[in-house]
């Protein structure tokens, strides 16, 4: 009987193109406990609310036999099209390895740019689930400019609407730089990985005998590079991973972050806070259990968790609004800054900046990290790209001062002086250029030599230099802090705070786009 509505035929090619690489290689995929490019699409998205965009597209190479009937799978190596997660719609696109690779061809490229160019339309963010071989080699120079094209728009989008790679697989060569213009990559351990170039190419050129994994896995860039800003032990785990942080975001740069309604009383108190500061300026805490404490329901989703420790980052609410958490972390090299923890900040700060999301700082510095390798390797421009980020910033921005601010590195953490909007210090802050031991001793040095009792004098001078400058109140004489609070009411002053900076209106001036240091 002839199908004279051709649904049949319709239906024919509907399966077909469910079939990715077929059967063998799908179960390939899964020997590597990877899962296929719909299934990943299923884990992430809210049920039955994907809609495929481009799945009777194929290539169009007829070179290298890829003119035959069996290389010309539906949907070449890309699945993409829109969806909802948690009621709120994205673009995505999930490449498929199972079929050649997931190489991206001239097609697979464009594909990817319509998912694109449709996010940037409709305002919502831009999800790549990414799992390719790299550039189909029988295209050549076809397939490297898909790729310039999927860059340009990676980089008109930045700032736009978020972006957010999930590297669940290779990605090699060129095919790194999208998702490094990104604002967040996640990677998935043993599974995943990224390097420019290959371990044989290593080994020609360097003669090291390395591997995928040593190159360019998971834990080398989540602790090494920084390029990875999340890693999950398997697929599963990092898409639900994904879910969560979309929960904190807008869906552009138009919107604030979704608001989400909390039981966690906004005036409540922790006494906790009261002595969770050693009374030793030298004694470590952690910075994390300050955020806990403070927090609606005690609930921190750290970005960057495994680089550069001695800053945390991360996303919160207070009182049910989305806050971007920037924090020196005492309990790693005493919250010293340097260039890793600079990179770090400075990037996270500008993203928050960038989509709606009010800074909170929890500030416990005692300067930059010393030496000639930080030097040698620019602390000063590294630094100050988080000084930068800050001064340019015009979302709400509030800062309390915990313990330590001392010298250059108070300056770079979003004081009063560079915009801040509300600025808090505990009782046991010490807001100076240096510690009281190394103060008073150059301040002090004659008086040190010259005495009968060197020590003495010293221990003297260095407890006077404590009684009239290791404190928060000369800064807030000054008007530099506009309270010094106890720490158990920081929660409610902070919420309070918030609630009146929701009005706030800042800008800066005209330009085509700032300097920032390099």
């Amino acid at each position: 009987m002839t199908d004279n509505n051709g649904m049949e035929k319709l239906q024919q090619l509907r399966d077909r193109s469910l079939e990715g690489g077929g059967e063998k290689r799908v179960a390939a995929q899964h020997e590597r406990g990877k899962l296929t490019a719909r299934e990943r699409i299923d884990l992430l998205v809210d049920p039955g609310t994907f809609v495929e965009i481009d799945r009777f597209v194929t290539h169009r190479c007829r070179d290298f036999g890829m003119d035959s009937a069996k290389n010309e799978i539906l949907g070449d190596g890309v699945v993409t099209g829109s969806a909802k997660v948690d009621g709120r719609p994205v673009y995505l696109y999930a490449q498929d390895f199972t079929v050649f690779g997931g190489s991206l061809s001239e097609t697979h490229a464009q594909k990817i740019c319509k998912v694109m160019d449709l996010a940037m339309k409709m305002g919502v963010p831009m999800l790549g689930l990414c799992d390719s071989g790299g550039a189909r080699i029988q295209e050549g120079v076809v397939s490297l400019a898909g790729y310039s094209n999927i860059f340009l728009r990676n980089t008109m989008a930045s700032g736009v609407i978020p972006q957010i790679s999930a590297i669940m697989g290779p990605c090699a060569g060129g095919a790194v730089y999208s998702p490094s213009i990104t604002d967040f990559i996640m990677m998935v351990e043993g599974s995943s990985f990224m390097h420019i170039t290959g371990p044989d190419v290593v080994k020609t050129v360097t003669h090291e005998d390395t591997t995928s994994e040593e190159l360019g896995g998971a834990r080398v860039h989540s602790e090494t590079s920084g390029v990875a800003h999340f890693t999950a032990a398997d697929d599963a785990a990092c898409l639900m991973q994904l879910r969560e942080l979309l929960s904190y975001l807008p869906l552009n740069n138009g919107e604030d972050p979704p608001f989400l309604a909390t039981a966690d009383d906004p005036n409540r108190c922790e006494e906790a806070l009261d002595s969770i500061v050693p009374d030793s300026s030298d004694q470590p805490y952690d910075m994390k259990q300050v955020v806990k404490h403070i927090v609606d329901d005690g609930k921190f989703f750290e970005v960057h968790s495994r680089y550069a420790k001695n800053i945390l980052v991360g996303f919160a609410r207070l009182g049910g609004r989305v806050v971007g958490v920037i924090g020196n972390q005492p309990a790693h090299l005493a919250g010293v800054l340097d260039i890793k923890a600079s990179i770090k900040g400075a990037r996270f700060v500008r993203f928050c900046d960038a989509f709606n999301i009010p800074l909170l700082c929890l500030e416990d510095v005692p300067g930059f990290l010393p030496g000639t390798e930080q030097e040698w390797n620019g602390i000063i421009t590294h630094g100050a790209k988080l000084l930068y980020a800050f001064c340019e910033a015009t979302v709400p921005r509030m800062t309390v001062i915990t313990r330590k601010a001392y010298g250059g590195a108070y300056t770079v953490m979003n004081n009063l002086h560079i915009r801040a909007d509300a600025m808090f210090a505990w009782p046991k802050a010490e807001i100076a250029v240096m510690g009281a031991e190394g103060a008073a001793k150059i301040v002090f040095r004659r008086e040190i030599h010259g005495a009968d009792d060197p020590a003495a004098e010293e221990k003297r001078l260095v407890d006077d230099y404590k009684d009239k400058f290791a404190n928060p109140y000369q800064a807030a004489a000054r008007g530099f802090v506009d309270d010094v609070i106890e720490p158990r009411r920081t929660r409610p002053m902070l919420i309070q705070a918030l609630e009146l900076l929701r009005s706030k209106r800042d800008q800066n001036p005209p330009k085509k786009h700032g300097n920032i240091p390099l």
